[in-house]
Order: structure tokens, then C-alpha cells, then sequence
């Protein structure tokens, strides 16, 4: 079936393809200069229209070229604007840290300077009990005959180094 519709459809083109070689136009010069003419006046045109469009779309891309540049300096500005805020910031975090630093130092400084004050008095103070209790001589008498057995006595006077008595 298929192959007789292929067939049928090969002999209509066929024919019509000698009924059109059968009426034969005939072409004069003329016909071939009105069409010439014809040709160049579309070509004008189109050439034309080429030159308009090239026109138009140079323009359109300096217009973007402007734009563009427009934003890139823009963009540049406002990067100048961050980066000065980030100084800004940073100069201002290097104060901070400074005065965090200055407290930190003078707090250390005032423990350092309370602890000795307090140890300085707590030993007078045991020094005056001490003087109360004992008498001062006596301690210095104690004091003497411990360093005396120290130099027998390895383990006193291991005690005694220990807490800047010999």
C-alpha cells in the first residue's frame, strides 16, 4: 500500500514538473534591467537600514559603556566608603584594646601592691604577738639553736631552707 501512494506521488510531481517546463516564459533585457533595478533599490534600502542599525546599536553600546562605567565608579566609591569605615573600626577597636590592656596592667598592679601591703603588716603583726608571747630575744635565741642542730640534723635543715631560715 505504502509503496503504490509513493508511486502515484512521484508520477504527480513529474507532471507537474513538464507542465512547467512546457510554458516557457520568455525573458527579455528588459525584464532582466526592471529587475536589476529593482535589486539595487532593495539593496539600497537594506544598506541603508544596515547603516541605521549599526548606528543605533553603537550607540546603545557607548550608552552601556557609560552606564557601566556610571556603576564601576560608583562601586569604587563605595568600597573608598568601607574601607574607611574599616579603618575607622579598626582604630577604634586598637583604643579599646589599649584600655583594656591599661586596666588589666593597673588592676594586676593594685593585687601586687595589696598583697605585699598585707603580708608586710601581717608580719609585723605576728612579729608583735610573737614579741608579746615569747619576747623578741627568746625568738632570737630559738632561732639560733635550731640552726645550730641544723648542721646535725639534715631534715631541720632541709625545714629550715625551705622557709629562708638558714
Amino acid at each position: 500500500m505504502k509503496l503504490k501512494i509513493l508511486t502515484l506521488l512521484m508520477l504527480l510531481s513529474l507532471a507537474g514538473g513538464m507542465a512547467c517546463a512546457e510554458q516557457r516564459v520568455r525573458v527579455t533585457n528588459e525584464m532582466i534591467y526592471q529587475k536589476l533595478l529593482e535589486i539595487e533599490k532593495r539593496q539600497a534600502v537594506l544598506e541603508a537600514e544596515l547603516r541605521e542599525f549599526k548606528e543605533a546599536t553603537n550607540k546603545r553600546f557607548q550608552d552601556m559603556n557609560r552606564r557601566f562605567e556610571d556603576l564601576r565608579e560608583d562601586m569604587n566609591r563605595r568600597f573608598e566608603q568601607v574601607d574607611k569605615r574599616f579603618e575607622e573600626q579598626r582604630g577604634f577597636m586598637e583604643i579599646l584594646a589599649g584600655i583594656f590592656t591599661a586596666l588589666v596592667a593597673a588592676v594586676i598592679a593594685l593585687v601586687i601592691w595589696d598583697r605585699r601591703t598585707a603580708v608586710r603588716v601581717a608580719i609585723k603583726e605576728a612579729s608583735r604577738e610573737m614579741e608579746k608571747e615569747y619576747g623578741l630575744s627568746n625568738l632570737k635565741k630559738i632561732l639560733e639553736a635550731l640552726r645550730e642542730k641544723a648542721q646535725t640534723d639534715k631534715e631541720l635543715a632541709a625545714i629550715l631552707r625551705n622557709y629562708g631560715l638558714l
